[in-house]
C-alpha cells in the first residue's frame, strides 16, 4: 500500500485509512454523469494514527435478500436509485448489473464500508456516486446533488458482519475491544461516553426501550457502579458488569448481555431517529410509480416501516406481510434469519389515485 503520491506508508500511517468525500456537491453528482455537472471528481486520503486498518478486501459482508430487494425495485432503464446503506455494496451491485443505464447514489455513515463498496463497484464508476452520510439525511444529500426525485430506494438496516466481527468497533461481547459501537467513528459519542453521561434512570430507560430488556434497572445500576469505579474499559468489562447485575443465566438461549448491547448501539447511533427521518423523507424523494424497499432486523424497526407504508395515501405495499430470507440463504448466512423486507410503490398525488 502507498500514499496517494506513490510513497510507501510509515507504520503509524498504515493503521487507519479514511476517505474524505469531496465537499463540492457538483463534483459528487458528476459521478452519475448528470447533465450540466463537472466531469471530474476529486477527493483526498488522510492518514491517522488512531485505529486499526482495514483493506477493502477485508470487508466481507454477505448481502441479505439481494435478489428480493432488486426484484422489488424492478430497476428500469435510465433510473436513478439510492442505496441508503451501501455497506459492502451488494445491493448496489445488483442494481447496476440489472441494467447498463441504471445509476446509483450510495450512502453510508461507515467510512470502512464506503471504501469497501467503492472498490467492489469500481467497474461501475461512471454510474455510481458515493456519499459519506447517514440514511436519515438522504433528502439533504439529493438536494445537494441536484437530484429532485429517484426511481427507487433501498435500505438495509442491519449491522454488517465487519462491524460486528471487528473488535475495535466494540459492538460485540464475543471479542474484546473498546466500548465504542459507533458506525461512524469520525463523530459522535461512544457507548462508554453514553453510559457515563446518562444518569441511572435514563440509562435504564434506554436499555428497556431499545433492548426490550425487563431487567433494565438492575443492569443500569450495575453499569453506573462499574463506571464510577473505573471498571469499564472493554466490551468484556461491559458484559461482566451486566452479568453482575442479572446473573449469567441465558434467557431463552440468549446471552444476558445481548439486549443491552443492542440497546446501547441503537442509542449511540440514533438508529430509530435516523429511520424515522428516512421514512418521513421518502414520499418527497421517490417519484410516482417508484419503489422503496427496507430490510429491517428487529421489531422496533419493522414496526416503524410497516406503519409508514400503511399511513396516509402515499404508498401501496407490495405485500401484506414482510418477506423473509429463504431457507437456503439462512443456511448460508445465519444473520439473515431475522431479516424482514417491506417494499411499497409510490402512489400518484391527487385525483385519480388508484385504490389499494
Amino acid at each position: 500500500m502507498s500514499r496517494p503520491d506513490g510513497k510507501p506508508l510509515s507504520a503509524p500511517e498504515r493503521r487507519t485509512r479514511v476517505w474524505d468525500p469531496p465537499g463540492d456537491a457538483t463534483e459528487s453528482a458528476a459521478q452519475l454523469a448528470l447533465p450540466g455537472m463537472a466531469e471530474e471528481v476529486s477527493g483526498e486520503w488522510t492518514w491517522t494514527d488512531d485505529g486499526g486498518e482495514m483493506e477493502p478486501a477485508d470487508y466481507v459482508h454477505a448481502t441479505v435478500m439481494r435478489g428480493e430487494v432488486v426484484q422489488a425495485l424492478a430497476p428500469r432503464t435510465g433510473g436513478v436509485y439510492v442505496d441508503a446503506t451501501v455497506g459492502g455494496g451488494g445491493h448496489s451491485e445488483a442494481l447496476l448489473e440489472a441494467d447498463p443505464s441504471v445509476r446509483v447514489i450510495a450512502l453510508d455513515r461507515d467510512e470502512d464500508a464506503l471504501e469497501a463498496s467503492r472498490a467492489r463497484l469500481a467497474r461501475f464508476a461512471p454510474r455510481v456516486a458515493f456519499v459519506h452520510a447517514t440514511f436519515g439525511s438522504v433528502a439533504d444529500v439529493l438536494r445537494e446533488l441536484g437530484v429532485a426525485t429517484v426511481a427507487g430506494l433501498c435500505a438495509d438496516l442491519g449491522v454488517s458482519s465487519p462491524q460486528l466481527d471487528l473488535p475495535e468497533r466494540g459492538m460485540s461481547f464475543r471479542r474484546e475491544g473498546p466500548i465504542d459501537m459507533r458506525m461512524d467513528r469520525s463523530s459522535g459519542e461512544t457507548a462508554l461516553e453514553l453510559v457515563g453521561r446518562l444518569d441511572e434512570r435514563d440509562l435504564a430507560n434506554v436499555i428497556f426501550r431499545y433492548g426490550d430488556e425487563r431487567r433494565s434497572r438492575r443492569i443500569a445500576r450495575s453499569l453506573k457502579r462499574a463506571y464510577g469505579e473505573h471498571d469499564l474499559h472493554t466490551t468484556l468489562d461491559l458484559r461482566r458488569a451486566i452479568v453482575r447485575g442479572v446473573g449469567p443465566v441465558r434467557v431463552g438461549g440468549v446471552d444476558p448481555a445481548t439486549r443491552t448491547f443492542q440497546a446501547l448501539r441503537i442509542a449511540v447511533n440514533q438508529e430509530l431517529d435516523e429511520l424515522e427521518a428516512l421514512l418521513r423523507a421518502l414520499p418527497g424523494i421517490v417519484e410516482e410509480g417508484g419503489t422503496a424497499a427496507v430490510v429491517s432486523f428487529h421489531s422496533l424497526e419493522d414496526r416503524l416501516v410497516k406503519h409508514a407504508f400503511l399511513r396516509g395515501e402515499a404508498w401501496a405495499p407490495l405485500s401484506k406481510k414482510p418477506l423473509v430470507a429463504t431457507e437456503e440463504e439462512t443456511a448460508q448466512n445465519v444473520r439473515a434469519r431475522s431479516a424482514k423486507l417491506r417494499a411499497a410503490r409510490r402512489l400518484p398525488e391527487g385525483p385519480g389515485r388508484p385504490a389499494r
